[in-house]
């Protein structure tokens, strides 16, 4: 999601077309090019020259036109807007970024999966309202750690990665012109399909790709941010049952193993939410068929939110496999409140009139079963290109 990546990838995106326009025909032979060995503006310049026409796109193609040979220059993106290209050029960026998280999600997977089975029956206390509530486990706990990442990945794999292509105010008017009506049409397939996108009608100004990743990146932080949070207050000194393994210290205490890791998680799942936010309010302030600002105010939010998603996700993998489970000081801590915890129990016993059992568990070994059962089911996430043919209508 850095500017390098973006300005690589809306040259991709130009190239495409290109290469489409020459592939059907509608562009001369000649006309084909790679426009990868043309020589670029610096991204800095980039940037200050994307303020007279509002984004980078503008600038970009007067750096290419002005690099590029003739009949190259002249059929540069012919038949296309500026948010054509920005719009496909951010999905595809945000896709790279997606198969990323999803690495690490799978490997989050296995460690919790691991994680729960070695511990599916270690006792301890469960806490509610910060409080000793009832006996649990820590399989238990591990496996709603599990659940929420497989929730988040679920999230992510369901994503559609459209291409953007509607022109100048989303009837593709100029490619008709162009090249006819049956090629316009052809071209809608063939240029997602370059791209490895999926054909979309346009999405100029419904922006439901876009909240919808934003939203699907922010399932992932809330689901690092539960396991962050259960780690620092798991990690206090006065409880003891989990520790950090990242152990960073302090500039001033030398005596102190600060939980470095779940902290910089955790930072990212309470920032996370703003952004998508930003994406949500933007979407409701589309108007007309191409927006007067409220695209713009997508793109540092987006970019932000899958940036931080990706380093916490990380950042979170190594949580989970340096993670230090005290099972001492767990059953000590049973053992402490252990009275306390059975009052229910007691409670239901008198009611019913039936002994109480041993434990009170409850059906708390079925449920990890079944989420180490999802676990078992869920597939490789190392692919993302699942969704991508998939049309968005």
């Amino acid at each position: 999601m850095s500017d390098h990546a973006l300005l690589a990838t809306m040259v991709r995106v130009e190239q495409a077309w290109l290469d489409e326009l020459v592939a059907h025909r509608v562009a001369p032979a000649n006309a084909a090019a790679d426009l990868s060995v043309l020589p670029l503006p610096a991204v800095e310049e980039l940037a200050v020259s994307a303020e007279a026409g509002g984004n980078p796109v503008i600038p970009l193609l007067q750096a290419l036109r002005a690099a590029a040979p003739e009949p190259t220059a002249t059929w540069l993106h012919r038949g296309l807007t500026s948010q054509d290209v920005l719009d496909t050029s951010l999905v595809l960026c945000a896709r790279a970024a997606v198969t990323v998280v999803r690495r690490q999600l799978a490997d989050q997977v296995d460690l919790l999966a691991a994680l729960v089975r070695e511990h599916r029956h270690t006792p301890m206390v469960a806490r509610t309202l910060t409080q000793p509530a009832v006996p649990t486990t820590f399989g238990a706990k591990a496996a709603t750690w599990l659940q929420a990442v497989l929730d988040a990945d679920e999230r992510l794999a369901s994503l559609a990665w459209p291409v953007q292509l509607g022109g100048a105010a989303g009837t593709l008017s100029a490619v008709v012109e162009l090249a006819g009506t049956d090629t316009a049409r052809d071209l809608r397939t063939t240029f997602a399909a370059r791209l490895e996108l999926a054909p979309s009608t346009p999405w100029h100004t419904r922006r439901t790709p876009i909240t919808t990743l934003g939203d699907a990146a922010v399932t992932v932080t809330d689901a690092a941010g539960r396991l962050a949070n259960d780690a620092l207050a798991l990690g206090r000194h006065e409880v003891g049952e989990l520790r950090d393994g990242s152990a960073g210290g302090s500039s001033a205490m030398p005596h102190k193993a600060n939980p470095t890791l779940a902290v910089l998680v955790r930072r990212a799942a309470l920032t996370t939410p703003q952004e998508a936010a930003t994406l949500h309010l933007a979407a409701a302030q589309q108007v007309d068929e191409r927006a007067d600002g409220g695209w713009h105010a997508e793109w540092h939010p987006l970019s932000l939110l899958l940036r931080r998603t990706v380093v916490a996700v990380a950042q979170t993998t190594d949580l989970v496999r340096g993670l230090e489970v005290d099972t001492d000081r767990m059953a000590h801590n049973l053992a402490a409140v252990a009275p306390a915890l059975h009052a229910e129990q007691r409670a239901v016993a008198e009611l019913t009139g039936r002994p109480t059992s041993e434990t009170y568990l409850g059906v708390l070994d079925d449920l990890v079963t079944e989420t180490l059962g999802r676990a078992a089911e869920h597939p490789s996430a190392t692919d993302t290109t699942d969704s991508a043919t998939r049309e968005r209508p």
